[in-house]
């Protein structure tokens, strides 16, 4: 998947756990961890407003892009109206 899940970094040079910030949001450690591996198929904003918040960040801190040739090929589940 061309996005990665860069939040362990944030959590380092913030001097947090992940425990910490799951408490603080109030999602479970399980959810963190699935987020933090990248296993994840969707996040709301609003978790991820709060984790933003928390981590004193911004949405770009805790995801990176590396572009993929099929990022722009048709997926099944887009239907263009």
């Amino acid at each position: 998947m061309p996005i990665k899940i860069t939040l362990d970094a944030v959590l380092a040079h913030r001097k947090m756990t992940a425990r910490e910030v799951a408490s603080r949001i109030g999602i479970s450690e399980t959810q963190m961890s699935l987020f933090r591996s990248g296993k994840v198929r969707g996040l709301r904003f609003s978790t991820l407003a709060r984790m933003c918040a928390v981590l004193r960040c911004l949405p770009g801190d805790l995801l990176d892009y590396q572009p993929d040739t099929g990022d722009l090929s048709p997926h099944e589940s887009f239907n263009e109206t």
